[in-house]
């Protein structure tokens, strides 16, 4: 795994991580903030994603937790290239993204699909399921009518829906039913990577794990790789290989799951950890309170910027940007105490 906030050449993509399929290499995303009507005049940037480094391998699945503006759904947007980037690099199976032509950039978007949180905002209500499942394959295939009827149907059985659900409209459907529909339009591509932004955030209890069983067991069966955008600590342990926390645009911790949730070292990610509910009544686990407000991204504090909320500030804090130092094998974090 890379560590993250890498720096990058200012000319020149950087080297490949070797085996991974897709990379995000020093990416910064910074949004002009503007004043005037008639001529408008930029005073300053609000720095939603500040230089993140990570990479994605097959099969496995990347969870990015954080706060609400931590810059989570803005890092998934460029890799979707829905977004771009200010600064930095999107690798895919060794190609720089931007740097390719047109037809590999087409490649690229058949190839990583995306889940988001509300399937009724990204299902067309006028389209019936078969078509909404078929469209992909119209569009990007030459294949026959009844070898995309034929796949069509296997997508539906694959999310535990049957072949008499495909004539019926998304409204018709309940929110489980719709998140399993929106996995099958994302699958029939045959994907390489699929994007999962919050996919389990908006459903019932009650309804979650079915629908992170359901993603797991297609991630087995497809060999897919997922880049999961979430808060919910307990989906990120149980969905994910590795977890990068994200505090105020930058990665400030990245570990394989179990390393992370055994030996959290940020502490912000321990503050995180404090928060969530314990996965067991019994366990007792570190309490940690965080004082203050997460700083504006427009202008965010000089050097770590989780300093003005650490209980563990010291004087350089303020003044140094951390370095990614590694604590374990493939665990990396920011902070000025390792």
């Amino acid at each position: 795994m890379t560590t993250a906030n890498a720096i990058v050449p200012e000319s020149g993509a950087p080297a490949s991580g070797g085996n991974a399929l897709l990379e995000a290499v020093g990416l910064k995303k910074y949004f002009p903030v503007t004043k005037g009507l008639l001529i408008s005049k930029t005073t300053g940037h609000i720095k939603a994603v500040d230089g993140v480094s990570f990479e994605l391998r097959p099969g496995e699945t990347l969870g990015i937790v954080g706060e609400s503006g931590c810059g989570k759904s803005t890092t998934a947007k460029m890799m979707l290239m829905l977004e771009d980037p200010t600064e930095g690099f999107i690798r895919f199976e060794g190609s720089e993204i931007r740097a390719t032509d047109a037809a590999t950039r087409r490649e690229y978007r058949r190839s990583v699909q995306a889940v988001f949180q509300d399937p009724w905002s990204s299902l067309n209500p006028r389209m019936r399921v078969k078509d909404l499942i078929a469209e992909p394959m119209v569009i990007n295939w030459e294949i026959s009518r009844s070898e995309i009827q034929e796949r069509v149907l296997k997508l539906l059985n694959d999310v535990g829906l049957s072949a008499y659900h495909a004539n019926l409209y998304p409204h018709e459907f309940s929110g489980g039913q719709r998140q399993r529909l929106a996995i099958a339009r994302a699958l029939s591509l045959n994907p390489k990577v699929i994007v999962l932004d919050e996919p389990v955030s908006a459903l019932d209890v009650s309804i979650r794990a079915q629908i992170m069983n359901l993603l797991k067991d297609l991630q087995a069966e497809y060999n897919v790789s997922y880049m999961l955008i979430a808060h919910h600590l307990a989906t990120v342990r149980y969905m994910c290989t590795w977890v990068a926390v994200m505090y105020l645009g930058r990665i400030v911790e990245l570990s394989p799951v179990k390393d992370l949730f055994a030996n959290p070292s940020h502490p912000y990610t321990k503050a995180l950890m404090s928060a969530a509910l314990p996965s067991h009544p019994d366990t007792v686990q570190e309490e940690m309170i965080l004082t203050g407000e997460v700083p504006s991204p427009l202008n965010p504090p000089p050097g770590c910027h989780f300093h003005t909320r650490c209980p563990f500030a010291m004087d350089h804090c303020g003044v140094d940007e951390p370095q990614v130092k590694e604590v374990g094998p493939g665990h990396t974090v920011s902070c000025h105490l390792f």
